[in-house]
């Protein structure tokens, strides 16, 4: 059985970054009513803070500017707000069918939890479940089209870094070498920085 996490971090290279502290996951967890996944946090707290493959964006708690638990709350009022994207009206499936919701509902323990986010307007969330399989992963685009993955989010990553469709239909995006990743200013005065994950021969 494939462990994901570690093949993400065979393509993305050792971390080089500091991860959160547990009491911020923790302070995180505790304001929205349930655990984050193992496999999420792990990546996060090794990549956050960086636009990886030159859109994808990954967050942790309590980095400066980029902190995702304000981002996870601004992400959910702001879709809150959207009563034909909870209903599935520009999408071609249902989302309360796909993920076994009464009602779509965002940032909360029995709704849909914002994970990550793309430069080409996809919101990636952590769901309940996804075709009765708990903690999948809903996408979101900027049409208001649904998507959702009976995946851990370190598979679907794995399988999005590798060029599959993972956020909805026609959205393979794949550049071939190794990863591009921008370490993304978090405080005042700091630099952005490019680096990349090891070959992989792709």
């Amino acid at each position: 059985m494939t462990d994901y996490v570690q093949a993400v971090i065979d393509m993305l290279g050792h971390p080089q970054a500091d991860g959160a502290t547990p009491a911020a996951w923790m302070s995180l967890e505790g304001e929205l009513g349930r655990s984050l996944p193992a496999d999420y946090k792990a990546i996060a707290d090794a990549y956050g803070a960086r636009q990886i493959n030159h859109h994808l964006y990954l967050d942790r708690p309590r980095t400066g500017w980029r902190d995702l638990g304000a981002w996870m709350r601004r992400t959910s009022q702001l879709w809150s707000q959207e009563k034909a994207v909870k209903e599935g009206v520009e999408s071609p499936v249902d989302p309360r069918v796909v993920f076994g919701l009464p009602e779509i509902t965002f940032g909360t323990a029995e709704g849909l939890i914002p994970l990550a986010g793309t430069d080409q307007g996809h919101i990636i969330f952590l769901a309940p479940q996804v075709h009765g399989v708990p903690d999948g992963v809903a996408v979101l685009s900027r049409e208001g089209a649904w998507a959702g993955y009976a995946l851990p989010f370190a598979e679907w990553l794995y399988r999005y870094l590798i060029g599959e469709e993972m956020c909805g239909w026609d959205s393979a995006v794949f550049y071939p070498g190794p990863v591009h990743m921008e370490c993304l200013s978090t405080d005042p005065g700091q630099q952005t920085r490019i680096v990349y994950g090891p070959p992989r021969g792709m």
